[in-house]
């Protein structure tokens, strides 16, 4: 691969994550922030081809999308929808591409090559955040550092911790303290899809409260808790009434999550340790594993992390036709893979991580591979390989901004089997009256195990 790396990336990728904590970034490196860099640590100027623009502060609002009259809530129109395609890449085309394909995508267009294509569009940096978040990723950069060999931060609040990541493990750690919202509530639908083009649709109440980025927040008044959680399966009937809550930790060699589930037949709250790592996620059929929600969650104690360098790829985008409210479920969902007529590809840099199992440790996926958008720490694709270094699985996380916010985060997660030929895809809102309530009055004591215990037996 030919990669644009940051300084000493090269010599970090060799001696992969030491045990011992890096120190932050100098402050000569962090002034070039919002400056030739953006707040959240991408390369602002766009490159020398032309086709990946500037990063001119991306959307703000509705109204600098172009929709003043939006109502949060509501399903976003979609700011490029004049957008026409400026290529198609599909089998008789990847080759032409192939340094800005990830392998799970040239998998996918040799695998499912008389029906997967991916449609490019003009690369659109419209990833914004609100200043506070920029102010305190800045403020991070001098002051985050990981703990426990890499299984914690400390040092920042509010903010991505390392914006200017020099090791595998820091990038991802920025993406599991992006910043989504303060609060959000949704309803979601999860497909698990055979083959044949089958499915049953699971249906979510999610809700979650981002400790880690409410205004004012300290890292000392958190509890180590970055993110309350809660997911409630609502259909179909023989899973209805299950509560999932989990309590995320920062520094998870203080502390790994605290997660409990409510099973409405014994109306009992039990702890749930099992919700981790490479245990089957909730009403997946097995298709994706419980550190495999939001793209990625949870501890990255299993890997060693590489942190591999910046790279210009194509990958989801702007995915607004997928979120939608024009397009049914069955619009989306067809045999093998979502309608790709319906999927948005862009150019972008993006950050590749490679995260291989530790000697000793166990987990489904040997090795994986992970493409994380530079603009908003958003994990935009993954490759994932089992235990005989075959490609195993690719997930998608297609995204967009939520503008009225605003920030930028997945719509549709998409994980392909290509052994079996199956896929799960969840993230369906399109059917929905609303699609994320940004608006949810909550606070922590509505994350408590006798909270969904009384909120499982009304």
């Amino acid at each position: 691969m030919k990669l644009t790396t940051i300084a000493s990336v090269a010599t970090l990728s060799l001696i992969g994550l030491s045990g011992a904590a890096l120190a932050a970034v100098s402050a000569e490196e962090a002034a070039k922030l919002g400056k030739e860099l953006t707040p959240m640590g991408a390369i602002k100027a766009g490159n020398a081809a032309g086709t990946i623009p500037a990063w001119e502060g991306g959307i703000t609002s509705a109204a600098k999308a172009g929709f003043p009259d939006f109502k949060s809530g509501g399903h976003h129109p979609d700011p490029y929808a004049s957008d026409q395609p400026l290529f198609k890449v599909d089998a008789s085309t990847m080759s032409r591409y192939a340094d800005q394909l990830t392998a799970g995508h040239k998998a996918l267009l040799t695998t499912y090559k008389d029906t997967y294509f991916m449609n490019v569009y003009p690369s659109r940096r419209s990833t914004a955040f609100p200043q506070r978040i920029y102010d305190a990723t800045i403020n991070n950069a001098t002051k985050a550092k990981l703990t426990g060999g890499g299984n914690g931060v400390t040092g920042g609040v509010g903010g991505v911790p390392f914006p200017i990541p020099k090791e595998g493990v820091e990038a991802i750690w920025n993406h599991i303290l992006r910043y989504r919202a303060d609060i959000a509530g949704r309803n979601i639908g999860q497909a698990a899809v055979t083959r044949g083009g089958d499915y049953t649709m699971v249906k979510f109440h999610d809700e979650a409260y981002f400790a880690y980025h409410l205004p004012g927040a300290k890292e000392e008044d958190l509890d180590n808790v970055i993110v309350y959680f809660l997911q409630e399966t609502t259909a179909p009937a023989r899973l209805a009434g299950e509560i999932l809550l989990v309590h995320e930790t920062l520094d998870q060699t203080k502390e790994n999550r605290r997660a409990w589930l409510y099973n409405p037949g014994q109306r009992r709250v039990r702890r749930a340790p099992n919700v981790a790592f490479d245990n089957p996620g909730t009403g997946s059929d097995n298709l994706r594993t419980a550190d495999q929600l939001d793209i990625y969650n949870g501890s990255p104690e299993r890997y060693n992390w590489t942190l591999v360098g910046r790279k210009e790829m194509i990958v989801p985008y702007n995915s607004y036709k997928l979120h939608s409210n024009k397009l049914k479920n069955d619009d989306i969902i067809r045999p093998l893979h979502i309608n790709q007529d319906h999927s948005r590809y862009e150019l972008h840099r993006v950050w590749v991580v490679d995260a291989v199992l530790k000697p000793g440790q166990r987990h489904v996926y040997k090795r994986r591979t992970f493409y994380i958008d530079e603009d908003s720490w958003q994990i935009v694709a993954v490759d994932c390989y089992d235990a005989r270094d075959q490609l195993w699985r690719v997930q998608e996380g297609h995204s967009v901004n939520y503008y009225e916010i605003p920030t930028y985060w997945s719509t549709l997660e998409t994980t392909y089997d290509l052994q079996s030929g199956r896929y799960l895809a969840l993230g369906f809102d399109n059917e929905e009256p609303m699609t994320v309530d940004f608006n949810l009055k909550r606070t922590t004591a509505d994350f408590t195990p006798a909270a969904i215990s009384r909120r499982g037996t009304r």
